[in-house]
């Protein structure tokens, strides 16, 4: 694949997987908006690594409570932070796993790789972000967050599966609706993507493992460099603005990048 076409994919990947403005949706318009051909499982797998790789250096501190706390709930005690972390992030994990697999056997995951459906989705949960944001209250954080918000967050979480919603955009509002500031909010969906893109890259690299060869895993190594480098940036300079901004210019993005693609789409 050209170095050019590696980067553009890399760096999309990465600034667009912690923006609420949806990853997926912008790497399926790419080749269908561009020509560009198709960049393919090892690809997608590669940049993946990448921004979990970024996630998980930005947030070390709370990804090491939760591995701390893993003895303990593997012991089925839940009396530390870390264990009760570790714990809502697998109960947060589990609907996305479940209704992801399910989309896999059906075929339907294909089904919905559409401009219309990008459009729609873009537009829709654009709108409902900005509701959520601007009337949900900011009296939690993340201390408050147990079981109960953990489900509600990750039953949102799995209607990311359709392309355009955003995985960090869909769990950013329901984070929003149940009470969490802004930048609390944002901080449980970055943990959130921790566990899910693991599940994620587990489950295509089974596929892409048994026919990668040594062109695709040089490919996939420059796309998961950038991929890091331009979402460790977009992460930390989303994080920063939240102490001031809230999500509305990332609302007015999301309208208007929906309204163009109907255009297209029904044009």
């Amino acid at each position: 694949m050209p170095i050019l076409q590696l980067l553009l994919i890399a760096v999309i990947q990465g600034i667009t997987e912690f923006l609420p403005i949806s990853s997926s949706g912008h790497l399926i318009l790419l080749p269908q908006l561009t020509g560009l051909a198709d960049q393919g499982q090892v690809i997608d797998v590669a940049v993946h690594l990448g921004t979990l790789a970024a996630v998980t250096l930005y947030f070390w501190r709370d990804v090491a409570e939760g591995f701390a706390g893993l003895p303990r709930l593997m012991r089925g005690k839940v009396d530390t932070p870390g264990a009760k972390l570790s714990l809502s992030l697998i109960v947060a994990t589990i609907p996305v796993v479940i209704i992801g697999l399910i989309l896999n056997v059906t075929g339907l995951s294909d089904a919905m790789r559409s401009v219309a459906v990008i459009g729609w989705t873009m537009l829709i949960f654009g709108i409902v972000l900005y509701w959520a944001d601007q009337t949900g209250a900011s009296i939690k954080t993340g201390t408050d967050w147990g079981l109960k918000d953990a489900l509600i967050m990750g039953l949102w979480q799995a209607v990311a599966l359709i392309p355009g919603t955003s995985r960090s955009g869909i769990t950013i509002t329901a984070g929003r609706q149940l009470g969490y500031t802004r930048s609390e909010a944002a901080r449980l969906s970055m943990l959130m993507s921790i566990p899910t893109i693991a599940a994620s890259g587990i489950l295509l690299g089974g596929e892409v493992a048994a026919h990668a060869d040594l062109a695709a895993a040089r490919d996939g190594a420059i796309a998961a460099v950038f991929a890091f480098g331009s979402a460790l940036l977009a992460l930390s300079l989303m994080m920063r603005l939240l102490r001031s901004v809230s999500f509305t210019p990332y609302v007015i993005y999301r309208v208007i990048l929906g309204v163009v693609l109907l255009v297209v789409a029904y044009r």
